[in-house]
């Protein structure tokens, strides 16, 4: 790290090289706040995903147990060696996602990803503490005989905004607690489902043919998705892990935080939708209990884990970005962010009626994100052979400023790949963005001053 506080200093540009609580900066940063074992629970805290339960309730049907097991286990690979590709910048030079784009987008057409990575965290941030209030709705409703929905929301919501601006030191301890929590609750809730539905799921998950072709690649990708907004932003958090874990370690950290989250919330979804034929996550898991005190603790656990995925995936992203483009404080930023999620109007995306349209949503952003990630990859690896100039890409004056109009064609030609085979996107659009980027970059007049 002496070397790029060294590049700094001379850049004129100020390093983070302490941080205390909520003193979040866009700056290089050669502090680290988490060693391997707080990063893992970081992100197992923040995977804990009801998203994750709705992939696996979509795929009865389609693939038995043993099938979804394997697609899971691909796509959690497959995202730890994506997470580790991307965060690279992010842990060697200690910039944030924001920073990262200016080489490859400009200073202003970093707006573009931050906007593809912002929108989505906050719709689901408030999606997310919707379904968190309505958790404690019913924890309130079993032990006090007291409902009101729209109160918890409320509560909830600002106990997250509260967390929230705590930054990466509340998210550390926040994520290190809830892990425990979340690792007992997932093996006791998987272990109730197998208990309550045995003979429904071997009927209808295990001894059932599947199948190995196209669907099951598809559901790779499913399970990708669900993170795929967070191999965009990855170098917001490997910035915060401690400089001396390499490569091989980083990927093994990413797979085994997120495979036990995905793998068992993913699993809970099928085996109960299969059974029951009940895809509301409340009552799923609600129904997977038999009495009141394992209801509660279920309960809980739905509410806290909504806490731990928004503080981590859902507010960071955003408040960065809103820190870049209105040059405000974190502590700030992070409250806009809480505050902006209330204007998503969860109550309306959790009915019926709305799932078609929340699905089109989800479709169309997504589109975007192999893209982006493409991009980002070739511009660091290809391009620049992970030598970045820091005194350039925090010169607003310098040879980033602007568009650079090479990665913006190249986005939009991965995103009509991804929506032409739209089952497949992340993966179908990663060659067409990154080859039509590195051809624009070499060859293309506007472009050359973003080589330097």
């Amino acid at each position: 790290m002496e070397n790029v506080k060294a590049v700094a200093a001379t850049a004129g540009v100020g390093t983070i090289d302490q941080k205390s609580v909520g003193q979040e900066s866009l700056a290089p940063q050669t502090t680290r706040i988490m060693d391997p074992w707080s990063y893992l629970f970081a992100w197992l805290g923040g995977c804990v995903s009801i998203a994750t339960f709705t992939v696996g309730s979509g795929l009865v049907g389609t693939l038995n147990l043993l099938q979804v097991v394997v697609a899971i286990s691909i796509g959690c690979t497959v995202i730890g060696a994506a997470l580790m590709i991307n965060g690279r910048a992010g842990h060697v030079y200690g910039i944030p996602f924001m920073v990262q784009c200016r080489s490859s987008f400009g200073f202003a057409g970093n707006r573009i990803p931050a906007l593809v990575r912002s929108v989505p965290a906050i719709v689901w941030y408030g999606f997310q503490s919707w379904i968190g209030a309505g958790a404690l709705n019913l924890v309130s409703e079993a032990l006090f005989g007291y409902s009101n929905l729209v109160v918890f929301f409320v509560g909830f919501q600002f106990l997250q905004i509260a967390l929230s601006v705590l930054g990466f030191h509340g998210i550390k301890w926040l994520e290190n607690i809830g892990s425990v929590f979340f690792i007992g609750s997932l093996i006791y809730m998987f272990i109730s489902v197998i208990n309550k539905y045995g003979d429904a799921i071997s009927t209808n998950l295990v001894n059932v043919e599947g199948t190995w072709g196209t669907p099951f690649w598809g559901a790779t990708m499913l399970f990708l998705g669900v993170y795929s907004t967070m191999m965009l932003n990855v170098s917001d958090y490997s910035r915060e892990l401690h400089k001396n874990v390499g490569l091989f370690r980083q990927v093994a950290i990413y797979a085994n935080s997120i495979l036990p989250a995905t793998l068992f919330m993913g699993l809970i979804g099928l085996m109960v939708t299969s059974a029951t034929g009940e895809v509301d996550p409340i009552k799923v898991f609600s129904s997977a209990v038999d009495n009141k005190p394992l209801l509660i603790i279920t309960m809980l656990f739905i509410a806290f884990a909504q806490v731990t995925t928004n503080i981590l995936n859902n507010v960071v992203p955003p408040a960065y970005a809103l820190m870049d483009i209105f040059k405000i404080k974190y502590k700030t930023a992070a409250v806009i962010v809480g505050l902006l999620a209330f204007g998503t109007f969860p109550w309306e995306l959790v009915k019926d009626e709305s799932a078609a349209g929340l699905n089109l949503f989800i479709q169309t952003y997504s589109a975007f994100l192999g893209p982006i990630f493409a991009i980002l990859v070739v511009d660091y690896y290809i391009l620049r052979k992970q030598k970045l100039n820091i005194d350039k890409l925090y010169d607003p004056n310098g040879p980033y400023k602007g568009v650079n109009m090479a990665a913006i064609i190249a986005m939009g030609v991965g995103i009509v790949v991804a929506l032409i085979f739209s089952s497949v996107s992340w993966y179908a659009s990663l060659l067409p963005a990154g080859i039509i980027y590195w051809v624009l970059m070499l060859k293309m007049p506007a472009a050359q001053r973003f080589m330097s």
